[in-house]
């Protein structure tokens, strides 16, 4: 989310014929957008005011109202970031992949969490600023584009776009809104179809949704969408009941073991990462070790393990913080064990199938499924095509061209062939 507003902030500043440095010693002006989420990007941009000092600085991003008081006093004046994107005409940083926020804010008030803080309550963002601006990083080479949101389940917007993006007539008036919406807007699975009809050849991912609000209906229109990938975070923060619990987390472990075997059902080959926290107040060995269990059983293919640390404001911060660091970190040394067995696991059963990749830097590429590949072969950056999985690593994959000759496929949506995860009629220009 932090990636995206920056590249707005830049587009401002493009606009105002300001150009990027390449170190801060250079710089005429100094934009550090900051999210205070975590107490060690606080401490780091309190760090900062000697090595910037003399300079003109922006302080910005998502920060509780102490740290905003803190940050005033050491800098100066800190600006709205909400205001200040508003000015943005489009995205500075003209990638392969782009991130696109589809809302802001957080309804959710997860006890260890200062998001809904910092960035407030759910907004959505409207329909048609939203598809403008995919149409947009689309037309600019974006062949990867990332819907973005704190819980993207949640996605509703009650003005429709004016007219379909495609030749698939949409009539968003009739569709009924989840969670008590009513009627007469688009939510997320709709979004989905509506970007996925965008002309073009890119690929659709989003992050992060919520495990309480996954819908029949999203799993459904994920199955379907061509262009989405078949890669999903799924946060789980812990395996056992009782800290989901303390963790306001909404769900139980049978619920969210009920959700990954629906969406393996319909998705068979999705790659799967989660969110975890270990050290959360009153975590005991054997409810740590429910995590690691569930980690086994589920066999994700990448997972982001964060050690617990008090965030004041939050619920949790009222607990008593009474797991060691040392135990700490050995609880994310053994989730780390686990996911790399099970990643190498998944990454062997690729061996001898033919993906479609995109390049996204020299003699590097994606699979749909968001698994890093190096290839030898010298490909121009942006281009789909079928690589060959010849080796398997931990993190990522080898593979080789599968012809030499083939010509660059124009779409993500157009398939992997017989061997790959989804067995459609492959197109090419």
């Amino acid at each position: 989310m932090n990636w995206a507003d920056s590249e707005k902030i830049a587009a401002v500043l493009e606009d105002t014929e300001y150009k990027p440095a390449s170190k801060i010693e250079d710089a005429d002006l100094i934009v550090v957008n900051m999210c205070s989420v975590r107490q060690s990007a606080v401490d780091r941009v309190m760090g900062l005011k000697e090595k910037i000092k003399n300079k003109k600085t922006i302080i910005t991003g998502c920060v509780l109202k102490k740290d905003w008081l803190k940050l005033e006093k050491q800098f100066g004046k800190i600006i709205d970031i909400k205001e200040f994107i508003k000015k943005a005409k489009g995205n500075y940083f003209k990638k392969i992949t782009s991130y696109v926020p589809i809302m802001t804010g957080c309804n959710n008030f997860c006890a260890y969490c200062v998001v809904p803080y910092t960035r407030g309550r759910e907004i959505s963002r409207p329909v048609k600023e939203i598809i403008c601006e995919i149409k947009n990083l689309v037309k600019t080479g974006a062949k990867e584009i990332w819907l973005l949101g704190q819980n993207v389940n949640n996605y509703k917007h009650n003005t429709p776009p004016p007219s379909s993006p495609s030749k698939r007539e949409i009539s968003p008036t009739l569709l009924p809104l989840r969670g008590g919406g009513g009627v007469g807007g688009v939510d997320f699975p709709e979004l989905l179809k509506i970007v996925n009809d965008i002309p073009g050849g890119f690929w659709i991912r989003f992050t992060s949704p919520h495990p309480k609000d996954f819908s029949d209906e999203l799993i459904n229109t994920m199955a379907k969408c061509e262009k989405l990938g078949e890669y999903l975070n799924l946060p789980v923060q812990a395996g056992d009941n009782q800290i989901l619990k303390k963790m306001n987390r909404g769900y139980t472990v049978s619920q969210y073991e009920k959700l990954v075997k629906e969406i393996r059902a319909k998705i068979p080959n999705i790659a799967l990462s989660t969110d975890v926290i270990v050290g959360f107040p009153g975590e005991r060995k054997k409810q740590f070790e429910n995590t690691a269990k569930l980690f086994r059983k589920i066999k994700y293919d990448m997972a982001y393990i964060n050690k617990y640390s008090p965030r004041a404001g939050t619920v949790a911060a009222k607990m008593k913080d009474n797991v060691s660091p040392k135990e700490k970190i050995r609880r994310a040394k053994i989730l780390n064990e686990i996911i790399m067995q099970t990643a190498l696991e998944n990454n062997k059963k690729c061996i001898g199938k033919t993906f479609e990749v995109l390049i996204t830097a020299p003699n590097i590429g994606k699979t749909r499924s968001n698994k890093t590949i190096k290839i030898d072969n010298d490909i121009p950056v942006g281009k789909f095509v079928n690589v060959k999985i010849t080796d398997a690593l931990v993190w990522g994959l080898k593979g080789e061209l599968k012809n030499e000759q083939q010509t660059y496929s124009n779409s993500g949506a157009d398939g992997f062939g017989e061997n790959g995860f989804v067995n459609k009629t492959r197109q090419k220009i």
